[in-house]
C-alpha cells in the first residue's frame, strides 16, 4: 500500500530531462577538465614543494582558527537570534547574513576600512597597543571568519528554531541555571547541526580568496593561502595551479561526503 505523502518514481519527461542533463554537464565538465588536464606525473614534486607546503599549512591553520573563532562568537549569536526577541532583530539578522551575498573583495575593503592602520578601529589598535592587523596572518583569520561565520550562524539558528524545547524546560524546572541548560541540554540537542555548520564554516574559510587577498595580501609563508597560491601559480606554472586546485577540490568533496548524512537527516525530519 502506498504511504501518504510519497510520490511514486516516474520517468522524467524530455522537457525536464534535457535541461537537467545540460545543467549537470555544465557543473561537471569544468571539474572533469581539472582531472583530465592534471599533470599527474608532476604531482609529487609540486605538492612537496616548499611553496605548496607553506600555503597548505597556512590554509589549514587559519581556516581552523577562523572556525574556532566562529564557534566562539557565532553560536551565542545564533542563540540570540533564535531564542530571543528584540527591536531591530530583522536588521541584525540581515547584517549577519550579509557576507553570504556580499562580494568577498568588498568584504576585504570593508575590513581595511575598519581594521586597517587608518581604519576607525585599526588606528586605535595601532596607537594604543602597537597592533597592526593588515597583511598579517591574523588578517587572514579575520577575513576568513568574516565570510565564513554566517554559514555557521544560519545553520545553528535553524537547528535551534526547530529543536524541541521540552527538554530545556524540564531541566529549568528541575533547577538548572540557564547556562547549565545551554551547555548540558541545548548544545547536545543541536550537536549534528552544530557539527555540520562548523564543517561548512571551515570549508568556506579554506576556500576564501577575495577578502583575504584584499585585507591580508599575498606574502608566502605569512598570508599566501592555497586559493591565493593557485591564483599566482596560474601566471607562472599552470600545471602547479591545476594540482593545487585538485587539493582544494578533494577537500570540498570530503566536506560534502561528511555532511551527506546530516542533510539526509534534515530532509527526513522536514
Amino acid at each position: 500500500m502506498r504511504q501518504p505523502g510519497r510520490v511514486r518514481a516516474r520517468s522524467a519527461p524530455a522537457p525536464i530531462l534535457l535541461p537537467a542533463l545540460a545543467g549537470l554537464l555544465f557543473l561537471v565538465l569544468p571539474l572533469a577538465g581539472l582531472l583530465i588536464r592534471a599533470p599527474w606525473g608532476d604531482a609529487p614534486t609540486v605538492l612537496r614543494s616548499a611553496a605548496a607546503g607553506e600555503a597548505l599549512r597556512l590554509s589549514l591553520w587559519t581556516s581552523t582558527t577562523a572556525t574556532a573563532l566562529s564557534l566562539l562568537l557565532g553560536v551565542p549569536l545564533a542563540w540570540l537570534l533564535a531564542r530571543t526577541e528584540f527591536r531591530g532583530q530583522r536588521i541584525v539578522r540581515a547584517l549577519v547574513t550579509l557576507p553570504l551575498v556580499l562580494p568577498p573583495v568588498v568584504g576585504g575593503v570593508a575590513l581595511l576600512m575598519a581594521f586597517g592602520r587608518s581604519g576607525f578601529v585599526g588606528q586605535h589598535l595601532d596607537q594604543w597597543f602597537g597592533i597592526t592587523l593588515p597583511f598579517t596572518s591574523a588578517a587572514v583569520v579575520l577575513a576568513e571568519t568574516f565570510v565564513a561565520m554566517p554559514f555557521l550562524v544560519v545553520t545553528v539558528e535553524g537547528a535551534l528554531r526547530s529543536a524541541d524545547t521540552g527538554f530545556e524546560e524540564a531541566a529549568a524546572t528541575l533547577g538548572a541555571t540557564r547556562m547549565t541548560v545551554f551547555r548540558r541540554v541545548t548544545l547536545p540537542l543541536i550537536g549534528p547541526s552544530l557539527a555540520a555548520g562548523a564543517v561548512l564554516c571551515w570549508a568556506r574559510a579554506l576556500g576564501e580568496f577575495g577578502a583575504t587577498i584584499t585585507f591580508a595580501g599575498s606574502f608566502p609563508g605569512r598570508t599566501q593561502t592555497m586559493p591565493i597560491a593557485v591564483y599566482y601559480a596560474l601566471e607562472t606554472d599552470p600545471d602547479a595551479a591545476i594540482l593545487l586546485s585538485l587539493v582544494l577540490l578533494l577537500v570540498s568533496v570530503g566536506v560534502l561526503v561528511a555532511l551527506r548524512d546530516s542533510w539526509f537527516r534534515a530532509g527526513a525530519g522536514a
